[in-house]
């Protein structure tokens, strides 16, 4: 038989709204949320946290993910920074959905790649030439469905010993 002991002095923070858009900011990982058919559902999506306009830019392949947010535009976004078991920060995103056409999405895209691109680069050192090189989505398939997520709130925790 397995006994688990739990520790009572560990440390939870809320983290202030500087943190958590640091954090989102300085990611592109995160799991989104959504409802279908009144059930939850949780995915992994690279997203791209525009600072300047202050929305999160994501994309898809047309499918049940696509179809649910524009039937329920309420979603989430949860992104994690994980430094250890005991010492990580997550945010958490409310916010609706909203997909992009023409040139506003095009006009997305590249803010989007270009982040992504940054990003990678700093964190992985690895240069990235195409989509297609982090995301399977556009393999075999025509460009792919740009939305965002309007911000409506932005809360986090941060756990440490």
């Amino acid at each position: 038989m397995v006994s688990w002991t739990f520790k009572t002095n560990t440390i939870m923070d809320n983290l202030e709204e500087k943190d958590c858009l640091y954090i989102l900011k300085n990611d592109y990982l995160g799991h989104l949320s959504y409802i279908y058919q009144n059930r939850p559902f949780v995915v992994p999506i690279t997203y791209f946290y525009d600072a300047e306009r202050h929305v999160i830019i994501c994309y898809s392949a047309e499918g049940h993910k696509m179809n649910a947010m524009r039937k329920n535009n309420q979603v989430a976004l949860n992104v994690v920074d994980v430094d250890g078991l005991t010492k990580w920060k997550s945010v958490m995103i409310h916010g609706k959905f909203e997909q992009l056409f023409g040139s506003d999405a095009k006009s997305y895209l590249h803010v989007f790649s270009l982040g992504i691109k940054e990003l990678v680069a700093e964190k992985e050192l690895k240069e990235l030439s195409f989509i297609s090189e982090f995301s399977s989505k556009v393999i075999n398939e025509n460009l792919p469905m740009i939305f965002i997520i309007n911000i409506d709130e932005v809360s986090g925790k941060m756990r440490r010993n």
